[in-house]
């Protein structure tokens, strides 16, 4: 005897009974089977759809308008074996060649072709139980998820009753006792977890729809039949139809009581029930024992999982943590567990400064007010919502280690991510706050985003606002800005410039660095720089030093004092990564005092006749700092000496040439490595053999200075003492080692400079 799978009937019905018999005849059928749809075994074998139509229609049953427009050919060949026929949509038949429903014959002589060649149609099958162990334990990283999955569904029904009302269908639906609100209950002795909503319940036939069909969501037909209303669907939460089926990841068995608030003040409630297995059962319950219109879902819970959910703390974390802010009161055993009011979805003429830095304090886990916020919407590309804050102070600077991003990803105010890494460059890692969208294309299980692209759109976006933010602050408020803003995010600024290569040039404008033309403690940005400098001027010289009395000593700021020319003060490690990174800024090219690409001849020759007056003055201040210009030495005479300088020093120098640069200084090493670099590199080396690590520096470019005395001393000496000029030679290379930064362990020169004044007293005697 076939079995026919009937959808949308029930054959202890009467209507449906009498149904039954005008299709298969009167004692042909016995109802079969008790879970999931109703199915009957009848003798009558249809041998085509259309046979079913004939019959249908003679049993005084109209077919649904979609098989009236089609042929049965070409609805069978549109629907397969899933076919679906009845009564105004109450009576169907699920016409499945696979189980014997519709003889197999049948289908293939309606779906073949013209040369008379066969084709058969089956439809998809599935073991329930094993989709339900996919659905609950392959789908959630987290057990505790489950909680989130099931306010949320509360929350939609809630928000579907909310609609209703506000739509002006008030006539058609109940209104309940009482505020909107979802109730959680532990019960330690029962070992249950219940969670209860007064929204707008299920009738039967919507439970069978709803709980008895995995990954079909109700919210989503919800907003879908209000499609031409675009604000139902801003405050529903529901979109995939499984999350219903995470309370079985704690949950050894389920049941769901529901009472419609559509159908009218008489309307019935039901129960549901399963154990996760390949049946659930439904069957009426009372109104006494189901209490108010709504749904009451109540897990019973496994053996490992009692001790835990049923701790009214744990389920209140985990309410704050995912769902603090779904638009009701959620409560724990009658206390309320969330916030209910989302801050960031509000208008921000709505907020008050003290509920914005409340707010803060919540996200950031903090207990002072924000530096600075940003608080914004878009609709396009994509809806979204930010609340960001930039924290007074960071836990960096206190030596607290690396910080953990701060920025939570919502959608539709339920948490996705915490303190995600996906919204923000790693620069940004101070910032706090939440981002929420309502169309966010997000995986299964609701923990992930499913679109790349668009997440990268996301992330630019966020970028760009928080850069602007700082840009904003530095152009209003630029004191605010110099004093307490950069200095305590200087570092992150400088990170970002330096590794955020997308948005380095807007990172550049937010940089402050001393320089030679600004007060000490007063910083200057590379905008302000170039607005001062010289129109001929091509470059941005910066000078690294460990301080500003040190970089105003220093032999390489010589040439820029005495002509005149602001140079930048980098005094961190990090600068000269920055600038090395950046390169340029504008039309202007980075270029290091220490380099020997320094020629300031031209701009010299395009001063005004203020900078020379200035020029001058600053010439007759500095006169006591300089050293007595000797002649020049004779060009043959200066070959030699160089010749002989690198013969000497062969392990340590590339070159030697004339310096046209000094002024006060004997020498200089130029083109070398960045001392900020050397420091980094030996860090990187810690811990391995460092026995050559004092030696390892390579040769040298070394510039002598020849019109200083000391320089003409030690050419004579060339001549009259081999042995003390050598000593000089060395000592002089160790000099501008010192002056660039590059002597690793000053101690290693100490024997060599005691020999030398030993020498030097001998001499002198």
């Amino acid at each position: 005897m076939p079995s026919y799978s009937v959808l949308n009937i029930d054959p202890r019905r009467n209507a449906d009974k009498e149904a039954l018999d005008k299709v298969f005849g009167e004692g042909n059928w016995t109802p079969k089977g008790t879970g999931g749809l109703p199915t009957v075994e009848a003798t009558a074998e249809y041998e085509t759809c259309k046979d079913v139509v004939v019959a249908l229609e003679d049993a005084g049953l109209t077919p649904p308008p979609e098989v009236q427009q089609l042929t049965a050919a070409a609805r069978l060949a549109r629907a397969g074996a899933g076919a679906r026929l009845g009564a105004a949509g109450r009576l169907g038949l699920r016409a499945g060649a696979a189980s014997g429903q519709i003889k197999a014959e049948a289908v293939r002589a309606l779906s073949g072709d013209a040369s008379g060649k066969k084709s058969e149609k089956f439809e998809f099958k599935a073991e329930t139980s094993k989709l339900l162990d996919i659905v609950t334990n392959s789908i959630y990283t987290e057990k505790e998820i489950f909680l989130r999955e099931l306010v949320s569904n509360a929350a939609d029904a809630l928000e579907k009753l909310r609609h209703m009302q506000t739509a002006g269908e008030d006539g058609k639906v109940q209104t309940p006792e009482g505020e909107l609100r979802i109730t959680l209950k532990t019960d330690k002795d029962a070992a249950t977890l219940t969670i209860t909503d007064n929204g707008v319940g299920m009738t039967k036939e919507e439970m069978l729809e709803n709980l008895g069909t995995i990954a079909r969501s109700g919210s989503k037909a919800f907003v879908e039949s209000h499609g031409k209303d675009q604000d139902v669907g801003k405050n529903v939460i529901g979109q995939f139809g499984v999350g219903f089926y995470s309370a079985f990841m704690v949950g050894k068995e389920l049941e769901v009581y529901s009472r419609s608030a559509v159908n009218g003040p008489d309307a019935v409630g039901h129960v549901w029930r399963s154990a996760g297995t390949d049946d659930f059962s439904i069957e009426e319950v009372s109104n006494e024992e189901m209490g108010d219109f709504g749904t009451k879902i109540v897990i019973h819970l496994k053996d490992d999982q009692k001790e835990e959910y049923t701790d009214a703390d744990r389920i209140k974390g985990i309410i704050h943590k995912y769902s603090n802010y779904v638009g009701f009161p959620v409560m724990v055993n009658d206390k309320q567990a969330n916030e209910v009011s989302a801050i960031w979805a509000r208008d921000k003429s709505s907020i008050s400064d003290e509920e914005y830095n409340n707010f803060y304090r919540f996200v950031a886990n903090a207990f002072d007010e924000p530096m600075l916020r940003l608080h914004f919407k878009t609709d396009a590309p994509i809806d979204l919502k930010a609340l960001l804050f930039v924290p007074s102070f960071h836990s960096e600077r206190m030596g607290a280690g690396r910080m953990k991003h701060g920025v939570s990803l919502y959608s539709r105010k339920v948490l996705l991510e915490a303190n995600t890494d996906k919204l923000l460059p790693e620069w940004m890692r101070f910032v706090k706050g939440v981002v929420d969208s309502e169309d966010l294309p997000i995986s299964l299980s609701r923990e992930t985003l499913q679109d790349q692209r668009l997440l990268i759109n996301i992330r630019r976006a966020l970028t760009r606002r928080v850069i602007g933010l700082f840009n904003t602050e530095a152009k209003k408020n630029p004191e605010n800005y110099n004093e307490k803003v950069f200095p305590e995010y200087a570092n992150f600024f400088k990170e970002g410039a330096a590794s955020d290569m997308e948005n380095s040039r807007d990172i550049a404008k937010l940089l402050r660095f001393s320089s030679s033309e600004t007060p000490d403690g007063k910083m200057t940005s590379f905008d302000e720089y170039i607005s001062r400098c010289d129109v001929a001027q091509d470059k941005i010289y910066y000078l690294s030093a460990p301080s500003r009395e040190a970089a105003l000593a220093s032999p390489y700021y010589e040439v820029f004092k005495d002509a005149n020319v602001e140079v930048l003060f980098l005094y961190n490690a990090i600068d000269d990564f920055v600038m090395s990174s950046l390169g340029e800024y504008g039309d202007k090219r980075f270029v290091a005092a220490e380099s020997g690409d320094v020629d300031l001849s031209e701009l010299k020759k395009t001063r005004s006749d203020d900078d020379k007056d200035k020029d001058a003055k600053d010439k007759d201040e500095s006169k006591e700092d300089k050293v007595e210009e000797l002649p020049e030495l004779e060009k043959a005479e200066a070959e030699a000496l160089q010749d002989w300088f690198k013969t000497e020093l062969d392990d340590v120098l590339l070159k030697v040439s004339a310096s046209t640069r000094l002024k006060s200084s004997p020498a200089i090493v130029v083109d070398h490595e960045s001392a900020a670099l050397r420091r980094m590199m030996r860090m990187v080396q810690q811990g391995r053999d460092g026995s050559n690590a004092a030696n390892d520096m390579p040769k040298q470019q070394m510039e002598l200075n020849l019109k200083h005395p000391i320089v003409h001393k030690l050419n004579a000496y060339r001549k009259s003492d081999t042995a003390l000029a050598r000593s000089l030679a060395r000592q002089l290379y160790d000099n501008a080692l010192i002056a660039a930064g590059l002597v690793d362990d000053p101690r290693t020169m100490l024997p060599r400079l005691n020999k030398l004044l030993e020498d030097l007293l001998k001499k002198s005697n």
